[in-house]
This record gives C-alpha cells, structure tokens and sequence, in this order.
C-alpha cells in the first residue's frame, strides 16, 4: 500500500488511482530562459524515484512533463542575446535533457510545449470565457477569481482574508487585483514569432492557462497526481485547479506532490538572491552520481541545504558503497533475485516499505547501507551464495529503486598490470615500488581496497 503526503488535504492518504494499477502524474517542467540549477535536479530527482516506485509496484504510469517555451524572462534574454525566442527555448531545452541524463533521471511520456498547443489553450479559454469565468479588457483576458468559490482550497488561504491585503494597482485592467491574465495582448516590440492570432488580439498564453490545458488534453479532465516545487503551491497551481475545475466542472487532480526547497545557509536558492548553483558547475567538481545520492539524503519534502560538506559526505558514502560492490564483484559477477537469507529479506521488505511510506528515499538509503554491512562482513568464498543474493539486491535498491547507476568495473589491461606488479611488489616487502604503483594507481582516478585474503581489488573514485 502506498501512501504520501497529499498538500490538498494537508495529511498522508493511501493512494486510491482513479483506474485500478494505472497512474497518472503532471509535473511542471522548466521554464527554458537559462541552464539548470540544482534546484530542478531537486525536482526532477524526486519525482523520478516516485515514478521509479510506482513502476516497481506493479502500476502503468503516465507522465507528462511540460515546458514553457514561451515567457517574459525567455523574450528578454533572447533580445539580449540577438535570437529568437523559441531558439533559446530549444538551446535551454537540449540543456535541461543533457543534465537530466547525467542524472539518471527517466524520461516522461510526452514533454508539451507551449507554443505546441496555442489551437488548444485558445479552445479552453474561450470555454471559460463563455461559461462566465473570464473577462476581456482590450484584447487581455483575465480569469474572475471571485467567481471561483473553492479559490485557495489548495494553499489553504481565505479569498476574504486576500481582498483585504491586496494592493490595487493603478491603470489596472484587472477589476479584482487577484484575477490572473489567461491570454495576453502583443507588447509593442515583442517578436511576432511568439504572437498568435485569437479571438481577442494577437498574443500569447498567460503562464497558468498551459499547465490546465495540457494536463486535461494529454491526462484526462482528472488526474491523479499533480506535482511541482513547493514554490509553485500559489499562485501557480492554485490557479490551475480554479481554471481547470470552472472550465470541466470535475475536480482537477486528487492527489498534490511538492518537493521542498534546496537552501543555502538555511534561505531558499534563487537567481534573485544570487545563491543559486547550475548543474554544469557543480557537475565539473562532482560526479553527477554523487549529486543524485545528495540529492536522496532527506525527505522530499524538507529543505535541503546545499554546501560542499554536505556533498563530499555524500561523495564519502558513495565511495564506501562502490567500494563494498567492488569487492563483492571480485569475489563473484553472478547475480540471484531468489533472496532465500533472512537479513537480506528484511533489507528487501524495509527498503519498500520505506517508499511505501511517504517516498522516504532517506530511510531506504539508511537501509542500503545495511546491506553493504552484511557484504562486507561475508566477503569469503565460503559465503558466495549469500554474496549472489546480496548483489543482486544491491543492484536491485541502488540502481533500481533509487536510479543510481553501478559503477562499472573498468579494469584494463595496464590498469591491471600496475595492480600486479603493486601485488608483487607487496609480496617481496618492497614498500618502495608498491607505494609508486599505488600514487600512479590514485592519479589515474583509483583507490586500492586491500582484501583480507592478501587481494586487492581496484574502485574508481567517485
């Protein structure tokens, strides 16, 4: 049984699919303006191991993933930069997939577009225009807030207690200051790459209309999960549900998944504080399998702090898991899924009964290491049916269930040369050679794990 933290209730619910073994599940995806920040390696992390877990327990999931491929910030910095707005959306969008790979992280179903989807998002607000929803003031069209009853039921703020805080601002088109604009009217200036023709004015789409559009055109009018950064619980999905529900009358989606902000000295990272790390950076000091372990060290829903200790503990703990699977392959490359030991069993049930319980990758990887106990403390010959076992289930949880991907053994044939000659060397007590073969050995990127039985077994550092 799965159960998790559901934000539109506020409580952990089983999760009840609206077809039996099937889910499916909308994440907002990026706004491609820029390079990815570890921020979206947070999110994307995340629900990646979620979606991992559903497939695991048996459901068919459908994903979807959008990008916003028209905005603002993309039509700004592609004047900046003297190209069009949708060619710096698609350098942005190759960028987010080349870091996503690094990652590990498991393509959706469908990535829509924006600028993909005009005929549909014009349908939808035409729709909510006709149905009393929405308003035009001079080719802008606005959706009426107030007309919404259940506005706020996702953020859990009072539409009564917003009127009396909101500032009015002046020249307004807007007759209430929290409606939000559905479909834009064309600035003066702005490329007519990104401006379409609609029953109102040329324009393009407001940032809320696409999400709503695109989720119920490729899910269904109800899904059942909705996902994002917590960033985006209001206005932006508080928005969608009052857009999707006026428009279908059916409830939008029933379950609500947010990942936690990543932090830096305990405030949020963002552009606008300037404390923000690209992907790109952070992958030329470490190896992105280090990132995605960092990236699993606390539940999904609490902030994660970023510093360089916190990633090189992760970088340490990692290396002691290679190093424990790099021994356990020197002593067999035979893998067996019948688990018949009662410790690994209990590893195995604990692992899933983790991720059943709230996604909580922490507690599975706590369990992970465990397991590398139980290798380390059998690494005889006499033992190779449990080690079988055990590296299956190894495998099973760390590149299975949690998406970090095995090291892969790379032992060449000079490689090996300069470990047998280290052995050798070691044999005669000539402290001197071996210590040569050793640096030479480290500078080349590997760490020596010397075996009880006088082996040694070479690990790729991390």
């Amino acid at each position: 049984m799965i159960k998790f933290y559901n934000t539109l209730t506020n409580k952990i619910e089983e999760f009840k699919p609206i077809k039996e073994k099937e889910v499916s599940i909308y994440i907002c995806g990026v706004t491609p303006y820029d390079v990815c920040h570890l921020g979206h390696a947070r999110a994307y992390v995340t629900f990646d191991v979620i979606k991992r877990h559903f497939v695991r327990s048996g459901y068919k999931v459908k994903h979807v993933q959008n990008f916003t491929d028209v905005d603002d910030k993309i039509i700004n910095r592609s004047l900046e930069k003297n190209i069009t707005p949708l060619e710096l959306a698609e350098t942005y969008i190759d960028d987010y997939f080349m870091q996503m790979n690094k990652l590990n992280v498991i393509r959706a179903d469908n990535y829509p577009q924006v600028t993909k989807m005009i005929p549909q998002i014009i349908e939808f607000i035409k729709k909510l225009q006709d149905k009393g929803f929405a308003y035009e003031v001079d080719g802008d069209v606005y959706f009426s807030v107030e007309k919404f009853s259940r506005y706020g039921k996702l953020s859990k703020r009072k539409f009564e207690d917003m009127k009396v805080g909101a500032r009015v601002e002046k020249d307004s088109k807007k007759k209430n200051p929290y409606d939000f604009i559905l479909w834009k009217k064309t600035k003066q200036n702005e490329p007519e790459s990104v401006s379409w023709e609609s029953p109102w004015a040329k324009g393009r789409p407001g940032w809320h209309i696409e999400c709503s559009v695109m989720a119920t055109t490729l899910l269904g009018d109800t899904i059942d999960i909705h996902g994002g950064g917590q960033d985006l619980i209001f206005p932006h999905h508080e928005n969608e549900i009052a857009q999707s529900e006026s428009c279908t009358g059916k409830q939008f989606a029933n379950y609500w998944l947010h990942n936690g902000f990543v932090t830096v000295n305990k405030e949020k990272m963002s552009k606008s504080l300037g404390n923000f790390f690209t992907l790109k950076d952070i992958f030329e000091k470490y190896n992105p399998r280090v990132v995605r372990y960092y990236l699993l060290t606390q539940h999904y829903r609490t902030p994660l702090d970023f510093s360089n200790e916190n990633l090189n503990a992760a970088k340490a703990a990692l290396q002691g898991l290679d190093e424990a699977y790099s021994r356990l392959i020197a002593i067999t490359k035979e893998s067996n899924s019948n688990l018949t030991d009662t410790d690994l069993l209990t590893i195995q049930k604990h692992v899933k009964d983790s991720l059943d319980d709230d996604f909580n990758f922490e507690k599975a990887l706590s369990y992970l290491h465990e397991l590398k106990n139980i290798i380390l403390n059998n690494l005889v010959q006499e033992k190779v049916d449990l080690l079988k076992q055990a590296k299956w289930l190894f495998e099973d949880i760390l590149e299975g269930a949690l998406g970090i991907t095995i090291l892969k053994e790379e032992t060449t044939s000079d490689l090996q040369k300069l470990l047998d000659k280290r052995n050798l060397a070691r044999k005669e007590k000539n402290w001197i050679v071996a210590d040569e073969c050793r640096n030479k050995l480290s500078e080349l990127g590997y760490k020596i794990i010397d075996n009880k039985d006088g082996s040694s077994t070479l690990v790729k550092k991390v």
